[in-house]
C-alpha cells in the first residue's frame, strides 16, 4: 500500500500549559507513524486557577496556536483532526467561549475530556509505551492543571482519579506571588490534604511499580539526568530516577532564585517557575508510597488519543486504507450498511460501463458520468433491505436520503434516480422523484437509466451468465453481441422488455444476438 491510501491524522492536546500537535500516519496494521511535532506555550491556565474564568487575552492567544497549527497541518495534507482539551477548559467558566472560538476559526470540534477520561486516554498511551509484565502499574502524569493517577496492567485500567494537584495551578495559588517558606508549607499541606486519602485507595488496589509520564516529568528527568552525569539524557522512554534524586533536584531549586532557574542545564525555560512544584508533587507521591524508583515513559494523552481514535474508527480506517476515493467509499458504505447483493451489483456495474463505453459515440457522455452510472449499479438493489416490492422505489429514497459525502445534491439526486429507473416505470413529468432533479440532467437521466437498466435485466437471474458484451453501432441500429457462459434465456427475455428506455435515450433500435463463451464468468 502506497503512502497515498495511508490515513492522515493531526492531534490536537490543548493543555493548562501548552499546546501540542503531533502529525501522524495510520498505517495498514493499524500502528502509526509520528511524522512530526508542534508544541506552543500560551499558558492558559495561568490565572484561569484563581480567577476562575479565561482572560479574553488568554481566549485570543489560545485560538490563534489553534489556528496556527491548524493551518500547518492543513498545508501538509491533514484533513482530518481529533482535538482535545482538559483541565484549564473544563474548569473555566467560559471554557465554552474557547471552544467557540477555536471551532468559528478553523472549524475543529474540541471535545472536552473530563479528569477521569484524561486518565485512561494517559493509560493507553502509556500502556503501548512500555512492557507492563503481569504486574500492577501506577502512573502519575504531572500536568499544568491537574494530576491524573492512574493503575493498570497490560489488560485493562483498573482505578484513576484527577486531582487539582498542577504545576500552573500551585504556582498561581501558593507561589507566584509568595516565594516565603511559609507560602512552601502551604503548598506541601495542600498537596498532602488531597494524596493522603486518595493514596490509600490505590494501595488497597496494589501495584509494584511507579511510572511517570508527561513534558514536567520529562523535564525532571533530564534535569536530574544532566545533574548526577554531566550528559543529556540519551532516550526519555524508560529513564529511571529515585526519590533521591527528585529531592537533590527539590533542593536545588529552592536554593536557586526564579529567575536563574532558567539557567540550571536542561531546564526548559518555559517550565522553569513550574518545576518546583512539580517537583514536590513528585517527592510526596513517592515518599508516601515509599517507592524509590520512577520508570519515565514518553508516550501520554495524545498517544492515548492515537490509539482510542484507531479503536473507535477501526473499520472507517480499513475501508479509507483499502478504497482511498472519498466519493467510492461513502457508496461503499451504504451498499454495505444496506446489505447489498455484492456478485450481483458489481456485475450489473460491469455490464452497464461496458455499455456506457461502447455507446459514447451517440451519447457524448463523459467521466463524470460514467462514474454516476457505476455508483448507481452497485446501490440499484439497495432499496431490498426494506422491502421487495417496490424495492426501486426504496433504493431511491435510501440513496437520496443518505451522507453520501463528496457528492453535491444534485449528483446524488442523479444517482438516486437512476437507481429508481432501473425497473418498472420510465421517467415521466409528475413523477414525484423527480421533482428535485436539475433540468439539464434530465436528458443524461433517460440515457444513464435507460443503461442501468438493461445492464440489470442482462443478470436477470443473477448466475452472472451473461459474461461481456459487445456493440455496434449504426444510424438506426445498436446490436449487442452478448458472450454467455449458460442458457441466457431469461437474460434475454428480460433485456428484450427492459430496452425501451435506452432506445428512446440514443434513437437506435436495440438488437440482441447471442455467443457462448467458455471463459470464467467471475474473471
Amino acid at each position: 500500500m502506497g503512502v497515498e491510501q495511508m490515513l492522515k491524522l493531526a492531534v490536537l492536546d490543548i493543555g493548562s500549559n501548552s499546546i501540542h500537535m503531533i502529525l501522524t500516519e495510520i498505517q495498514p496494521d493499524f500502528s502509526y507513524k509520528i511524522l512530526d511535532r508542534f508544541k506552543d506555550v500560551p499558558r492558559l491556565g495561568e490565572e484561569t486557577f484563581t480567577t476562575g474564568s479565561f482572560s479574553s487575552d488568554a481566549i485570543g492567544k489560545g485560538t490563534e496556536v489553534v489556528r496556527t497549527l491548524a493551518t500547518l497541518a492543513h498545508n501538509r495534507g491533514f484533513t482530518w483532526i481529533e482535538a482535545v482539551a482538559t483541565s484549564a477548559v473544563r474548569e473555566a467558566a467560559n471554557g465554552g467561549d474557547l471552544i467557540e472560538a477555536i471551532e468559528h476559526e478553523t472549524g475543529i470540534q474540541v471535545r472536552v475530556v473530563t479528569g477521569l477520561e484524561e486518565a485512561r486516554l494517559i493509560y493507553l498511551g502509556v500502556r503501548h509505551s512500555m512492557d507492563f509484565g503481569d504486574s500492577n502499574v501506577l502512573i502519575v502524569d504531572v500536568g499544568g492543571g491537574s494530576v491524573e493517577l492512574i493503575v493498570g496492567n497490560r489488560h485493562t485500567l483498573l482505578h484513576a482519579s484527577s486531582l487539582k494537584l498542577g504545576a500552573i495551578r500551585l504556582n498561581d495559588l501558593y507561589l507566584k506571588k509568595d516565594t516565603s517558606s511559609d507560602a512552601l508549607k502551604r503548598l506541601e499541606k495542600a498537596v498532602e490534604a488531597q494524596l493522603k486519602p486518595t493514596l490509600a485507595r490505590f494501595k488497597k488496589v496494589g501495584f509494584e511499580k511507579l511510572v511517570g509520564t508527561s513534558g514536567m516529568i520529562g523535564n525532571l528527568a533530564e534535569v536530574m539526568h544532566l545533574q548526577k552525569t554531566g550528559r543529556p539524557l540519551p532516550q526519555l522512554n524508560l529513564a529511571s530516577f529515585s526519590v533521591k534524586d527528585v529531592l537533590e533536584l527539590e533542593n536545588l531549586l529552592l536554593d536557586t532564585p526564579l529567575k536563574r532557574r532558567a539557567e540550571i542545564p536542561g531546564v526548559d525555560p518555559q517550565r522553569a517557575d513550574l518545576l518546583l512544584p512539580a517537583t514536590i508533587v513528585l517527592r510526596s507521591i513517592m515518599e508516601r508510597l515509599d517507592l524509590d524508583g520512577l520508570t519515565v515513559s514518553d508516550k501520554a494523552i495524545r498517544e492515548g488519543l492515537l490509539y482510542d481514535f484507531i479503536e473507535r474508527h477501526r473499520d472507517g480506517i480499513q475501508a479509507e486504507q483499502e478504497i482511498p476515493n472519498v466519493r467510492r467509499r461513502n457508496v461503499m458504505y451504504l451498499a454495505r450498511r444496506c446489505q447489498y447483493e455484492a456478485v450481483h451489483a458489481h456485475h450489473v456495474a460491469k455490464l452497464s460501463l461496458q455499455l456506457f463505453d461502447q455507446t459514447a459515440a451517440i451519447h457524448k457522455m463523459g467521466a463524470r458520468e460514467r462514474e454516476w452510472l457505476e455508483y448507481a449499479a452497485i446501490l440499484h438493489d439497495i432499496g431490498y433491505l426494506i422491502n421487495s416490492r417496490q424495492h426501486h422505489k426504496h433504493s431511491y429514497y435510501l440513496i437520496k436520503n443518505s451522507d453520501l459525502a463528496g457528492f453535491t445534491a444534485d449528483e446524488i439526486e442523479l444517482i438516486a434516480n437512476v437507481a429508481r429507473y432501473h425497473r418498472r416505470a420510465i421517467p415521466e413529468d409528475d413523477h414525484k422523484t423527480l421533482k428535485d432533479l436539475d433540468p439539464t440532467l434530465r436528458e443524461p437521466l433517460s440515457v444513464l437509466g435507460g443503461i442501468l437498466r438493461l445492464g440489470d435485466a442482462l443478470d436477470r437471474t443473477h448466475f452472472g451468465v451473461i459474461h461481456s458484451l459487445c456493440c455496434s453501432v449504426s444510424p438506426a441500429y445498436l446490436d449487442i453481441a452478448l458472450s454467455t457462459t449458460d442458457d441466457a434465456a431469461l437474460e434475454l427475455w428480460a433485456a428484450r422488455d427492459r430496452k425501451d428506455l435506452l432506445a428512446q435515450g440514443l434513437n437506435r433500435t436495440i438488437r440482441f444476438t447471442t455467443t457462448p463463451t467458455h471463459e470464467d464468468p467471475d474473471a
